[in-house]
């Protein structure tokens, strides 16, 4: 779970315009390492990196408004895979003023001080400490147990059920963290972050993002995860569900209103997601069990014209009996844009009437709803 958080905190302001650039500093003292140890600062796309002396480390730059980024410690001095790759890390802020990491030993123990920004994120490192220990915990018991016990079905759904309420714990602090903290550039992109732990939706983040201050509000990120919180809102149970017309793959054009006066679920899925092949099997259980004059599936591939043959071969593997359509244009898929469709698998199920009744339906949650609907 943290690489990803990792890899959206860093994404989160790419589409920032420029503006005045503010400087920023960040320095301070790892142990007593030298080089080769070097430490890499990675913000924004662009990388900075310092060779350590005696511990000690500076980097200087400029930044259009407060951001995360993250730093990585490689004793070896090797930048190898990067961010992602092995290597010691800190998350951070840039933010005007000097910005001071200090540890005995390594980044992950490093206590960050600097600004409002870094006292902010420092309260919200302490609320997660709980629900990051169960994190390392968990993943300690997982390398500690055998091959056989990790096949062992009793253990995997141990492991599944642990790492759901971990999850969704860490989400709750998240959000907690953001309702008392109004006014800070930390809740602005934690709120972005949530994305990466749950598929966001309009009636758990649109309240979150109209607590934030109005000055956080107008400013580039914040305008565009504005726009992100009115696309979800066109989608929140209860909207009427956007019209769409697509292509099958023998070329017959289908419109979402094909399916009116019955209940429908789209499925927005593609051949290159392997989450999307796994849930397969079940929804065509449930398939089987609910179709008939009051309800269908539509499923909405976001491949592309290069992957065009996959996409025919995933429908002829897995068996897929519903109707498929795509426009083939990938994640520019017009149907998901429409739908504010930003990880698969994602489906939204629909009422006869052409209103949305629910959605991020999966396994036996879908089975109930289906069942509860059209008994």
């Amino acid at each position: 779970m943290k690489k990803y958080l990792i890899g959206l905190l860093l994404l989160a302001p790419a589409l920032v315009p420029a503006q005045t650039p503010i400087p920023f500093t960040v320095k301070g003292k790892i142990g007593n390492l030298n080089a080769p140890a070097k430490i890499y600062l990675f913000r924004n796309g662009q990388v900075d990196s310092a060779t350590l002396k005696n511990g000690t480390f500076e980097l200087k730059g400029t930044t259009e408004i407060p951001i995360p980024a993250s730093l990585v410690l490689q004793r070896d001095g090797k930048r190898g895979t990067g961010l992602f790759g092995p290597g010691d890390r800190k998350q951070l802020y840039l933010e005007p003023g000097p910005v001071v990491v200090t540890s005995p030993n390594s980044l992950e123990e490093a206590t960050v001080t600097g600004g409002p920004i870094a006292a902010d994120n420092a309260k919200l490192e302490t609320s997660l400490k709980p629900t990051l220990a169960k994190l390392k915990a968990q993943g300690a018991e997982y390398q500690k147990a055998s091959e056989a016990q990790r096949n062992a079905p009793e253990f995997k759904a141990r492991m599944g059920a642990q790492g759901a309420n971990i999850q969704q714990e860490y989400a709750q602090r998240m959000r907690d963290f953001i309702r008392a903290n109004p006014n800070s550039w930390v809740s602005l992109y934690e709120l972005s972050r949530l994305g990466m732990l749950a598929t966001p939706e309009y009636a758990v983040v649109g309240p979150l993002y109209e607590a934030l201050s109005p000055a956080l509000k107008n400013t580039p990120p914040g305008r565009s995860y504005g726009e992100l919180v009115q696309g979800l809102k066109a989608v929140a149970v209860g909207a009427q569900a956007p019209a769409f017309t697509q292509k099958t793959p023998d070329g017959k054009s289908v419109s979402l209103a094909d399916y009116r006066g019955k209940y429908v679920l789209v499925d927005f899925w593609a051949s290159w997601c392997g989450p999307c092949r796994q849930e397969t099997p079940a929804l065509t259980k449930f398939y089987k069990q609910f179709k008939g004059p009051k309800f269908d599936v539509l499923g909405v591939s976001l491949d592309d014209e290069k992957g065009h043959e996959k996409w025919l071969k995933a429908i002829q593997d897995d068996k897929m009996a519903w109707v498929q359509v795509s426009d083939l244009r990938g994640w520019k898929n017009e149907a998901a844009q429409r739908y504010g469709v930003q990880s698969i698998p994602q489906n939204f199920l629909i009422d006869p009437s052409g209103k949305i009744i629910a959605s991020g339906l999966h396994g036996a949650e879908l089975e109930a709803a289906l069942a509860r609907y059209l008994k």
